[in-house]
């Protein structure tokens, strides 16, 4: 059963994460816990917005975007709602698979985008 843990515990350091405030990736250094914040930047800023909701309704797991970054996300969403219809009408005429694989991959681009817009400066 030991062996089991263990081997899951290295699966889970091969598999990148991101970061608690930013979403960029982290990359797992050696054994231990891993890192939630991708520097000390971020970990300070998320010190500071959960001391900021301290005495409020909002609950401190909360993630608060501005105007700007919800209507990015909003845009971005909607960019791969359309990339994923491209595939679906792709796959559906019987496209070539080296078109849909190009389709494909900039589904999965516009998805990277898209997770990267909160850690984005206004």
């Amino acid at each position: 059963m030991d062996d089991m843990t263990d081997h899951a515990t290295d699966a889970q350091r091969t598999t990148p994460h991101r970061c608690a405030w930013c979403s960029r990736e982290i990359a797992q250094e050696g054994p231990g816990r891993r890192r939630r914040y991708c520097s000390q930047s971020c970990r300070q800023r998320a010190y500071e917005q959960r001391q900021s909701l301290k005495d409020t309704t909002i609950p401190a797991d909360s993630v608060i975007l501005s105007r700007t970054a919800a209507e990015e996300l909003t845009d971005r969403l909607f960019e791969v709602r359309c990339a994923a219809e491209d595939i679906r009408a792709a796959v559906a005429d019987g496209e070539p698979s080296d078109s849909v694989m190009e389709l494909c991959q900039e589904l999965v681009t516009l998805a990277r985008d898209a997770e990267g817009v909160r850690g984005r400066s206004e």
